[in-house]
């Protein structure tokens, strides 16, 4: 039988992939890998880019285009029979990765290329890529004597079972969760269009009345505007509980998996001879050392601390004296938030999402690009997806060339992971015979269409969906031939945000929002009244939320950055410790976020969430030349495409910057974009 999973000539066949089809297809082409790397190193002892390199990357590209569509489903349609078939697979594809990374022929034979790169004639994209790979393949112990081999190639396999094993709990426990209610007053505040997505929800699982999860749009939703207090903090505790020792699900606690995940990586760090797992971490990144990111980090909360706290102590009082809130709670700032946000801008998230209708913002979105980057965007809808509301796109160049395609998955559901992002399905890759255009997964939580209306987003929404839509853009929009360095492969991952950041600043300019923000019922255009009141509400509590970011941020780096650091109380104590220092909202002590903390514990984030803070010193650098010399000033938006999105991982991301910006990047625009009206640094 013909697996839907190997030789995929186009785009995957997602209606035909069964969970069955997924471990003979992945034993296949593994076994294919180890006898294509042995066959090349044999056939040679002078290697070049067409005899070695070239076919790897070939057979490297079948392996992506035949994995990635069973991870993506993984994560957007998890059923058991899946995940255990993905989970299967895990080890495998740790063992094979390690075993490349071990194999001394193979990085001799690329270091004979290297060495002889001069005489091979290889462009600059070619030797950067060498250079890459020959740093990883050290990162993978190729250097260690057998035994630690054999220990690091443990490690990677172990690491790769716990850490989808912790992300598993967090979807398995926010999955586990509802709440029925059969009393409408039990949801007074809450907006009719969440009332009717609790409707929706209960109807989905063939219950009467209303039924509140933990996905996303439905806690937000209670935690912003329930005015039942105990709701909302029966909410709040059962989404900060998940996968926890304080959840109501103690098979879902990922305090053990934390612990012993934390535990791996520095072992795997000592084995490589860094002090830390966080020095291994960096050493791939724009950033120098732990030292010099917590030096940023303590920074930026020196100069955005006195601000959150003046933040912080004016909610308290708007809470106390008009809302009758006492002494405030974690389940109270949203709530005090919102009305304080009412009162003195007149506006909320309800009163703009029905300016911003699924359709039209979509629509505005990609004129937005179009015209930045001189592409068209048109829908395909004659193409095989895995849920009803996913839709497809193609990308055209000005010559009407196929330059790209993407799918986008928007709203929240059940069996779906929570959050956003964008992955791929294949990469731009220049074959013997033709070139392969780049496709990409990009996916949001949005809340979905409810009764007779389109699905309206609120701001923070239309936000999400932009940032998202600069990764795909810079995984699309590459001009690089070589799969390791093409799109964001390649990239510093503490630069990778930065065409994603970029993208967010469109979401404030009223030139861009007149593109797509209009009433889905009348078509008019955002009123000035709503625009100004918007602008003015930017930066309300803004140092609250640089703060926090900050929290996550130490606290990440610290727990990697200290070898000692290997138990679920440990890491509490380290939280505890960084909250007393920068956070100005006061955890309950049942709070327990870094059970859920999957970018770190889960994603490619260890040791690198200050990324989002590091890239968006870049982004908003690079928006500033935008609004130094016209937001729609063609020769800017060409430079930006051609030397940030086009050059993807060819180069340095500090290079790729300096030519686009003439200068290396300034903290200044961050932090006026962010509100703080402080001095230079």
């Amino acid at each position: 039988m013909k697996s839907p999973l190997l030789n995929i000539k186009d785009l995957p066949e997602f209606s035909k992939i069964k969970a069955q089809h997924i471990e003979p297809a992945l034993d296949e082409l593994l076994a294919q890998g180890r006898a294509l790397t042995q066959q090349l190193l044999e056939e040679n002892t002078q290697y070049s880019w067409d005899n070695l390199v070239f076919p790897l990357e070939l057979f490297d590209n079948e392996l992506e285009r035949m994995w990635s569509p069973v991870s993506h489903l993984n994560s957007v349609l998890n059923s058991t029979e899946l995940r255990d078939a993905y989970t299967a697979c895990l080890p495998k594809l740790s063992e094979y990765s390690t075993e490349m990374g071990q194999n001394k022929a193979l990085f001799l034979a690329l270091q004979q290329i290297q060495d002889n790169q001069d005489n091979l004639n290889l462009d600059a994209a070619q030797q950067k890529s060498l250079q890459d790979s020959l740093k990883g393949f050290r990162l993978s112990g190729v250097d260690l004597p057998d035994k630690k081999k054999q220990r690091f190639a443990e490690i990677s396999k172990e690491l790769s079972t716990l850490t989808s094993k912790f992300s598993d709990n967090v979807l398995d426990a926010s999955n586990a969760w509802t709440k029925q209610i059969s009393d409408l007053d039990q949801l007074a505040g809450l907006p009719e269009s969440a009332i009717e997505q609790a409707r929706q929800a209960a109807i989905q699982r063939d219950l009467p009345d209303w039924l509140i999860t933990l996905d996303f749009p439905s806690y937000h939703a209670v935690v912003t505007y329930a005015d039942s207090r105990e709701l909302r903090k029966e909410v709040y505790r059962a989404y900060s509980t998940r996968a926890s020792d304080q959840g109501d699900k103690p098979e879902l606690d990922n305090s053990d998996n934390m612990g012993k995940i934390l535990q791996l990586r520095q072992e795997k760090a000592a084995l490589l001879g860094y002090k830390s797992y966080a020095d291994l971490s960096l050493d791939t990144k724009m950033a120098e050392s732990p030292e010099q990111v917590l030096e940023f980090m303590n920074e930026l909360a020196e100069k955005s601390l006195p601000f959150a706290k003046k933040e912080i102590q004016e909610l308290r009082e708007f809470a106390k004296n008009e809302l009758g809130i006492e002494e405030l709670q974690a389940w109270d700032i949203a709530y005090a938030s919102e009305k304080l946000k009412q009162q003195r801008y007149a506006i909320s998230d309800e009163d703009l999402k029905p300016y911003f209708p699924v359709d039209s913002v979509l629509s505005g979105l990609f004129k937005l690009v179009e015209n930045l980057y001189n592409i068209t965007i048109q829908e395909n809808k004659n193409v095989d997806v895995w849920h009803k509301d996913v839709r497809f796109y193609e990308i055209y160049d000005e010559n009407r060339q196929l330059k790209a395609r993407f799918y986008l998955d928007l709203y929240a559901r059940q069996h779906k992971r929570g959050g956003a992002w964008m992955a791929d399905f294949c990469s731009r890759f220049k074959m013997r015979d033709k070139l392969q255009t780049p496709v990409a997964f990009m996916t949001c939580n949005s809340a979905p269409p409810a009764g007779d209306k389109p699905a309206l987003f609120t701001h923070d929404e239309v936000i999400t969906l932009f940032h998202e839509f600069g990764h795909g853009l810079h995984h699309m929009m590459t001009q690089v031939d070589y799969l390791d360095i093409s799109g964001i492969s390649g990239v510093e991952w503490d630069a990778v945000e930065l065409p994603s950041q970029f993208m967010e600043n469109w979401c404030w300019q009223r030139e861009a929002l007149d593109m797509f923000a209009r009433h889905y019922a009348t078509g008019e255009k955002l009123p000035d009244e709503l625009f100004n009141k918007m602008q003015a509400a930017r930066h309300f509590q803004s140092a609250m939320g640089m703060v926090r970011q900050l929290e996550f941020s130490i606290f990440d780096m610290r727990i990697h950055q200290n070898p000692a650091i290997t138990t679920a109380e440990q890491i509490q104590q380290v939280l505890n410790q960084t909250r007393d220092e920068v956070a100005v909202v006061k955890a309950p002590d049942f709070n327990r976020f870094q059970h859920g903390f999957s970018h770190i514990f889960a994603g490619g984030y260890a040791a690198g969430y200050y990324s989002y803070k590091w890239a968006e010193v870049l982004s908003s650098d690079a928006f500033a030349r935008f609004e130094e010399e016209g937001l729609f000033n063609s020769q800017v938006g060409k430079d930006f495409l051609n030397e940030i999105l086009e050059v993807g991982g060819s180069r340095t991301a500090m290079e790729s910057f300096k030519a686009f910006r003439g200068r290396e990047p300034k903290v200044d625009a961050l932090l006026r974009h962010s509100g703080l009206a402080i001095e230079k640094v």
